[in-house]
């Protein structure tokens, strides 16, 4: 055993001093205010007529209490167990391979039944939402873009047209890296609108639809710094071709 006799009862002191504070906050704060309902923290008979925001709220407030009731709970299981192995003489023998914890670890956390390489706490979960199966990619099932024989209305334009009053994203957040104003931050900003190719955006005709005009817009600055067009089109504005 790496740590002495004299230590190990120093951090058996730490670790009940640890348990008592722990157990005397949950006391104190009645478990994170988890012993009343929703409606003794209102002081009403029903929070049905409560604004929608002002439940939300006190729900994200509920969801940290246990969250932090949780925490407590955890530590507590371990400082508990901790002292058992103390007890039992375990104490500071990794119980999956059973090597020595060093000392310099112990005094880090004096709760650890773990060397470093077999600890839990460094396990980060790969857990995610089952909806995640069905819902995936974005927009799941609706989006049907990917679909080289579709190209109708689907579920991820019916977000756009939603998206386009506004939402809580800014340009720095948005999806897209070269938006720099509220009007291009939506999904899929710069796909084309009412035409398919990029030339279509650009080329208009009189209403024979033999003479064909350049109509130099931002489509058609973009079309050309992205090395699609041919700079031959710029040497006369709407020349005709």
């Amino acid at each position: 055993m790496t740590i002495s006799k004299e230590r190990q009862e120093q951090l058996r002191l730490q670790l009940e001093t640890e348990k008592q504070d722990i157990e005397n906050r949950i006391r104190q704060n009645d478990h994170d205010g988890l012993g009343s309902n929703l409606r003794d923290g209102t002081g009403e008979l029903s929070s049905i007529d409560n604004h929608p925001a002002d439940v939300g709220t006190e729900l994200f407030e509920r969801g940290k209490d246990i969250a932090l009731l949780e925490q407590e709970e955890m530590h507590l299981s371990r400082i508990d167990a901790a002292l058992q192995a103390m007890n039992n003489g375990t104490y500071g023998q990794c119980r999956i391979c059973g090597d020595d914890i060093p000392e310099e670890r112990l005094e880090a956390l004096p709760d650890s039944l773990y060397c470093l390489q077999h600890s839990p706490r460094q396990n980060i979960s790969t857990d995610r939402p089952v909806e995640e199966a069905l819902l995936a990619p974005p927009f799941g099932r609706t989006n049907l873009d990917e679909h080289d024989s579709y190209n109708g209305f689907d579920g991820e334009d019916a977000w756009q047209i939603v998206e386009q009053w506004g939402n809580a994203d800014s340009p720095a957040m948005s999806e897209n890296p070269d938006a720099d104003d509220y009007k291009h931050i939506g999904t899929e900003a710069e796909e084309n609108d009412g035409f398919v190719e990029s030339l279509e955006s650009f080329l208009a005709t009189d209403i024979t639809g033999r003479h064909v005009q350049v109509v130099r817009n931002r489509q058609y600055r973009n079309y050309l710094e992205n090395g699609e067009g041919d700079h031959w089109l710029e040497e006369e504005e709407n020349e005709p071709y």
